[in-house]
């Protein structure tokens, strides 16, 4: 059966941080599928990526829980579809039971391995298929929930090369390490901050960039403070996409330091621009960095050895 029109279920739509979600419906969309988003809660007052409005995703959203279940017995769709395990799988599940409409859904990251619903299996085996973003992620998948393997289907995020591609300019004196990723602990961002310090010491010239922003951001203002890296070492807040281009054509080397991943966007747009990246070697990432290669993988938590690479 082809899919033609499929009605997605979101926690909340927009976000920023969850560019691959928008790029996804809009590229579904260009292709010629209808879409209806149906999300959960409201978006939250942040700036919203241009391609919300320019793919016309703004005018397909219905926000009214109560109203779902009519929402998508007159739309008619092939397929519900949820990004994450958790909120957003449960509603399309619940609705699939409602309407008849069978529902699949994504498993990123946290909803797997840091906070999965307690009945992931249910809802996997519930699911005409479970989707995630890795290898990594669909091995622990099958051995940790016991999903079957031909249940799970591998399909990572991409990017727009149209888009995020090397341009001709000049590389940015000193070199620019360039940082994309939201302000929460599984980032360890205040590894970057030691490596940053340890460069610094060694007589390194360089700058870096931290794009972003979240709960810890106080947290990593102070760690930066207490390793006198203000002048080293800008934290320049979220950003909309167009301007995270910018910033990848400019970089000298893209960096990421969590302590899990599932298939990282941002190190795909580094690699889309030409920047080799230096990353922890966690979850999916040695299936997206080629090691020695388009960038380097390092033990997670060592700061020493993130520095040298």
């Amino acid at each position: 059966m082809k899919v033609q029109r499929v009605a997605y279920v979101l926690n909340i739509f927009p976000k920023l941080s969850e560019t691959f979600i928008a790029g996804e419906l809009a590229e579904l969309r260009r292709r010629g599928v209808e879409l209806r988003i149906l999300s959960l809660l409201p978006p939250r007052q942040e700036l919203q990526h241009d391609i919300i409005r320019r793919a016309g995703l703004d005018q397909l959203v219905e926000y009214d829980p109560a109203r779902f279940a009519e929402s998508v017995k007159a739309f008619h769709p092939n397929l519900l579809h949820a990004h994450f395990a958790k909120e957003a799988t449960e509603q399309a599940r619940t609705l699939s039971a409602q309407t008849g409409v069978p529902f699949t859904f994504t498993a990123h990251g946290y909803d797997i391995q840091r906070k999965p619903p307690a009945d992931f299996r249910e809802r996997a085996i519930a699911a005409r298929a479970v989707v995630t973003v890795s290898r990594a992620n669909a091995n622990y998948i099958r051995e940790t929930f016991n999903v079957p393997d031909e249940h799970i289907h591998v399909i990572p995020c991409g990017v727009d090369t149209e888009k995020f591609r090397p341009t001709d300019s000049v590389q940015s004196q000193p070199p620019l390490i360039l940082c994309v990723a939201r302000h929460v602990a599984v980032k360890n961002l205040g590894l970057l901050l030691e490596a940053c310090a340890l460069l610094r010491d060694r007589g390194v010239s360089f700058e870096c960039v931290m794009i972003g922003d979240g709960p810890l951001r106080a947290v990593l203002e102070a760690k930066r403070d207490h390793w006198n890296l203000g002048g080293l070492v800008e934290l320049a807040g979220a950003a909309k996409q167009r301007e995270v281009l910018r910033w990848w054509q400019q970089a000298t080397v893209g960096v990421l330091t969590s302590d899990n991943e599932g298939m990282p966007v941002c190190l795909m747009e580094a690699a889309a621009c030409g920047v080799p990246v230096v990353a922890t070697r966690v979850g999916g990432l040695p299936e997206l960095v080629a090691d020695g290669v388009t960038g380097i993988l390092t033990p997670p938590g060592g700061a020493g050895e993130f520095a040298a690479a």
